[in-house]
């Protein structure tokens, strides 16, 4: 079980921004920031994200909370798991207590692999020969801590004699349990390659064969830690010079990584045997970067770059592709000295738009008028999902590529978003105001309790409702929070004054439904007028007074 303490001080260093920022691309919007909502199928930036209150809201499917509740829901994951996955983000070493209540230390399974790994490397002469050959230095051997994974034995030894079980292996990806019954370590005879979360923890490794294994290379599986749609291998080393240099150059490997922060491209990152996906765009996007994909020139880094080109020209992304000829890759051109053509490349990559153009219809045979016709379709079916202004600036060139006239090149129009966040149809600011004032200082509502009744909001009823059940989480009251022009009322005297005004309007409208009630006697009527009468001549002399109900009238 975590410790209740541990999980309050982690708590205190969330922020909902960063959280939901890990995985969803972010764009300032006001004092607050939106992004397609991932819990419906959006297709108009409907989720709020603020950092005053600390919560995100959909104004279209109602979806919010807090930064925990967000990890939960978009993870699928129980409160104690996203605790773990926030602590991981966090870089955070959480508390356990076991079931005597007594606290331990969370197990660090994976930094002491890390350790032990790199230990093994400098008993292993094969490995070693394999890092020289590839020409990596020790000092980049020592940056990347890499090691080298002894056969499985050795390993779940290893982890015996340092007091961690096979249970604690697995649930980080070290280890598993076969059909046979039997545990084995995950990584054995290879090379290996600590991968590090964003923030500098620990997650997972990446291994290379030097056995001759059928799998070249192999990543740590799914785990409460390891997630590789969210991960770049050197990311943590990079991204300071990322921010710097406002660049970020994509690789498909580890060793192109390595080999470029040796040659001084120190933005150099790679995805973990996955092509690039929208996942990657939170990471990608930090600081604003322009990102260049450097891939094989292969017919699968071709494929690769072209569907990576199409993601990020469609999320407005700045950069370009390079792509290596000749079965060359960034590590072999830093290993034969050519860092200089590599800065030439890197300097002055394909944009994406136009490299997608240009794959785009070398697929087809332009001889053949319903190939280049078909050409035609896709390439403006293409430019269409981008913003208006980049695809018209790229219809001249498209019409140079096919050999037509500049005419017969139309992008047709985006059709508008159906699914936009629900309107505002009908409010009431007062109500609104009292509502917001409460949510802002809770203790305000031992000020209303006896002086409000929910049946007086005529408009916000359910969310004064919601209020006083102490529903907080409600999406109606999340909305409230999020709504700018509503403001709290920032003194005492202004929210009582309020209140005056809130309730005089109440009784006045009281007053005239009894007035209208014809079948009160003379008597009762006249009874209750003087009564009602009474309370409107407090309230306008500033007095508050418990609530009435003339409500079985």
């Amino acid at each position: 079980m975590i410790d209740e303490q541990s999980i309050q001080t982690l708590k205190q260093r969330l922020d909902v921004i960063e959280v939901v920022g890990h995985y969803l691309e972010l764009k300032k919007s006001g004092a607050a920031f939106k992004c397609l909502c991932p819990f419906h199928d959006d297709s108009s930036p409907s989720l709020h994200v603020s950092p005053s209150k600390q919560i995100y809201h959909c104004f279209a499917c109602g979806a919010g909370g807090d930064a925990i509740k967000f990890v939960m829901e978009y993870e699928k994951l129980t409160y104690p798991e996203a605790i773990e996955k926030l602590a991981s983000i966090y870089n955070f070493s959480l508390t356990y207590t076991n079931k005597m209540g007594e606290k331990r230390e969370e197990k660090k399974v994976l930094e002491a692999l890390n350790l032990y790994y790199q230990q093994c490397l400098e008993k292993e002469p094969e490995a070693k020969t394999y890092l020289q050959k590839r020409g990596i230095y020790d000092a980049l051997v020592e940056k990347f801590e890499i090691g080298y994974a002894p056969p499985s034995h050795a390993t779940l030894r290893f982890l015996q004699e340092h007091g961690f079980t096979v249970n604690d292996a697995k649930e980080v990806g070290a280890a598993d349990v076969g059909e046979n019954g039997r545990p084995y370590a995950r990584f054995m005879e290879r090379i290996t390659f600590p991968i590090y979360s964003p923030s500098g923890k620990i997650v997972g490794f990446g291994g290379r064969t030097i056995s001759g294994h059928v799998a070249k290379y192999v990543n740590s599986p799914q785990s409460k830690v390891f997630n590789k749609s969210f991960l770049l291998y050197g990311y943590h080393l990079a991204k300071e010079h990322i921010l710097k240099e406002k660049r970020i150059i994509v690789t498909e490997g580890y060793l192109d990584v390595i080999m470029l922060h040796q040659a001084g491209f120190s933005t150099a990152v790679a995805t973990l045997g996955t092509a690039l996906t929208s996942e990657h765009l939170p990471l990608l996007s930090r600081g604003n970067p322009s990102v260049v994909l450097s891939y094989d020139g292969d017919e699968a880094g071709i494929a690769a770059a072209l569907k990576a080109s199409r993601l990020l020209s469609t999320h407005n992304i700045a950069g370009g592709v390079v792509i290596f000829k000749e079965g060359l890759d960034p590590a072999d051109m830093v290993q034969r000295g050519e860092q200089a053509l590599l800065a030439k490349l890197f300097d002055a990559p394909q944009p994406f738009v136009e490299f997608c153009l240009e794959r785009t219809i070398k697929s087809f045979n332009l001889k053949d008028p319903l190939q280049k016709q078909r050409a035609l379709e896709e390439a403006t079916a293409f430019l269409k999902s981008l913003p208006a202004v980049v695809a018209n600036a790229y219809q001249g060139m498209l019409a140079d590529m096919l050999g037509l006239k500049e005419n017969l090149v139309r992008v047709p129009q985006q059709k508008k978003a159906t699914n936009a966040p629900q309107k505002r149809v009908f409010e009431d600011v007062l109500e609104l105001s009292i509502i917001k004032s409460i949510l802002a200082e809770p203790s305000l509502i031992d000020t209303v309790l006896d002086l409000v009744d929910a049946s007086m909001f005529k408009t916000h009823y359910e969310e004064f409702r919601a209020l006083l059940a102490g529903q907080l989480d409600h999406p109606s009251l999340r909305r409230i929070l999020l709504w700018e022009d509503i403001k709290p009322y920032a003194q005492e005297e202004e929210f009582v004054g309020a209140l005056v005004h809130f309730l005089g309007a109440y009784y006045q409208e009281e007053l005239e439904r009894v007035k209208r009630a014809n079948h009160l006697d003379f008597a009762t009527k006249s009874f209750l007028i003087r009564k009602i009468q009474h309370i409107m001549f407090k309230l306008k002399k500033g007095e508050l007074v418990p609530y009435e109900s003339f409500s079985t009238l």
